[in-house]
């Protein structure tokens, strides 16, 4: 069973977008202005009336960047704007848009795996840890101004009530304060890294084009960047659909 996802490039507006999107779990959109607005535009065209929530975009700048390992985008953060609580990332965030916009000189390719498919390929012991273990997502952020100050409980593989599995991947993740098991729970969250490496190692690179806007199932696909020389940019929009 492979692991690896390489996503078909079509145009934004193509029909065929959304089944190749459920169907590999990313795809990527061309022909759009390189603008934010864009990003709105393809959740509109992709999930329609599906579509529930859009959290603010952000622009992403890095010089020379380092790798950005695998990971699903999560996060919870309500912000007090004019005494109005107002969220701004979601922990269940069911797709994630990133548009490239300015390609860096060297380096900046792409990857992503299919998280349904590497679980299931893990040892039977350490899927059954992140089927059944309760951990702190985003413990190690705690200094984040906006996280709630209460810990996020939850597990690496979970489902939604429709019975839709959401497979989180994040380097935030803690083992509760205090839990008598934290020294095994750190162990085998140390073990779940390195096969996570060892299969992001030998993933297939894939090249954005600037304007490009890779979609991806959050709850299905991780993915990440090589490292890259000189300037790169791009707008990323999470947001969540009705399947959430």
């Amino acid at each position: 069973m492979t692991v690896a996802v390489v996503p078909d490039r079509l145009a934004a507006r193509d029909p065929e977008a959304r089944r190749l999107l459920d169907g590999k779990g990313a795809v990527v959109l061309t022909g759009l202005p390189a603008h934010p607005d864009s990003l709105a535009v393809a959740a509109a065209t992709l999930f329609g009336a599906g579509l529930r929530e859009l959290y603010p975009h952000r622009t992403r700048r890095s010089v020379d960047g380092a790798v950005v390992g695998l990971h699903g985008d999560s996060l919870d953060i309500v912000v007090d704007m004019a005494g109005l609580e107002t969220r701004r990332r979601h922990p269940n965030e069911d797709y994630v848009l990133v548009m490239l916009v300015r390609q860096a000189p060297a380096g900046g390719e792409s990857f992503a795996l299919d998280a349904h498919a590497f679980t299931d390929s893990l040892p039977a012991d350490l899927l059954a840890f992140l089927r059944d273990t309760d951990v702190d997502l985003y413990g190690r952020w705690a200094g984040i101004r906006g996280l709630p100050a209460t810990p996020r409980v939850g597990r690496h593989i979970e489902y939604t009530r429709t019975g839709r599995r959401i497979h989180r991947r994040t380097e935030g993740v803690l083992p509760l304060h205090r839990d008598p098991d934290a020294e095994h729970v750190t162990a085998t969250l140390a073990r779940f890294d390195d096969e996570v490496r060892r299969a992001q190692t030998a993933l297939p690179r894939f090249a954005l084009a600037e304007g490009d806007i890779l979609v991806l199932d959050n709850y299905r696909t991780w993915h990440g960047r090589d490292p890259h020389a000189g300037e790169r940019l791009v707008h990323i929009q999470t947001l969540r659909t009705d399947d959430a």
